[in-house]
């Protein structure tokens, strides 16, 4: 099953922060954050648990089994 998210959404629903900022509140690259948009790379549990705690939300908010 494929994993989507909606990390732009949540990005520009929290101030409209950047990739860069997102990353550095969370401890990784930016590279790492675009990929994660894409879909191109799935996070580690760590960093969508710190992304879901970044925005506020549960980490189902953020992250969804495709079809879900």
């Amino acid at each position: 099953m494929a994993i989507t998210n909606k990390v732009k959404l949540h990005r520009v629903m929290c101030g409209d922060i950047t990739q860069a900022e997102l990353a550095e509140a969370i401890g990784v690259s930016r590279q790492t954050i675009i990929a994660i948009e894409k879909g191109t790379y799935k996070p580690s549990l760590e960093v969508a648990l710190k992304m879901a705690a970044h925005f506020g939300v549960k980490v189902e908010d953020v992250f969804q089994l495709d079809g879900k």
